[in-house]
């Protein structure tokens, strides 16, 4: 499992490596290009919680394994909720497309 901090003093947020590998190049690609907007992360207990991430606050990525493939559909899937108005929700992984 990993770990996405965000904020100072940090929220944390318990991710699984392969989805959090995901997460941080629709994060970062955002952030790279100044362009702040909404995650939302639900809760193993059914609860939600949604931050709003700019690139202002502090933001690391801790992994708890190596994640060496990408599945391109899903990035898009978490590409597109990014840029939605109601913002980033992280869905399910696809089945990878041959």
């Amino acid at each position: 499992m990993g770990h996405l901090h965000y904020g100072s003093p940090p929220a944390s947020f318990e991710l699984p490596d392969r989805t959090l590998a995901h997460v941080e190049y629709v994060i970062l690609a955002k952030l790279r290009r100044n362009e702040s907007f909404a995650l939302t992360i639900d809760q193993p207990d059914g609860s939600r919680e949604r931050v709003w991430l700019s690139s202002a606050a502090t933001l690391r990525f801790k992994f708890g394994s190596v994640v060496t493939d990408i599945n391109r559909a899903w990035l898009e899937e978490l590409i597109d909720s990014a840029n939605s108005a109601n913002g980033m929700r992280i869905t399910p992984e696809p089945a990878a497309q041959p």
